[in-house]
């Protein structure tokens, strides 16, 4: 089937509620702070089921390379200093990631809609949208 087509270089216009997601995976104030001024953009390469996406910022840049499908494990030194097992499926057109490990229900979900990147991060504790 064909797939929603991701490719492309992404800017960042708002990032409501990033803050308590921030929050919510124990990140300390000082780096909550930095981490929501900043607006990073995404870079997304997409080749059929294969993604690698940018997230690029002043502050740290952090690559994610994965096929869809495939359970790997994701260093996520650049966020919260914490690993998880970490598996994308694809829920009609939307990327829906589980990150499991120590904290429960992580992940996020990723889709298009009028030419805008949507991306919902939740962890347990409540879904943050922005």
């Amino acid at each position: 089937k064909m797939t929603a087509d991701y490719n492309g270089y992404w800017k960042m216009i708002s990032n409501e509620k990033f803050e308590e997601y921030l929050k919510a995976l124990d990140v300390n104030v000082a780096i909550r702070k930095i981490a929501t001024l900043l607006k990073p953009d995404k870079d997304i390469t997409q080749d059929g089921d294969h993604f690698i996406i940018k997230t690029l910022s002043t502050f740290r840049n952090y690559n994610m390379d994965f096929v869809v499908g495939q359970e790997f494990e994701e260093d996520l030194s650049g966020v919260d200093d914490r690993k998880c097992m970490t598996i994308i499926t694809w829920d009609g057109d939307k990327l829906v990631c589980v990150q499991k490990g120590e904290i429960e229900g992580r992940g996020w979900t990723h889709w298009i809609e009028e030419d805008e990147l949507h991306l919902v991060e939740k962890v347990e504790k409540g879904s943050l949208d922005y």
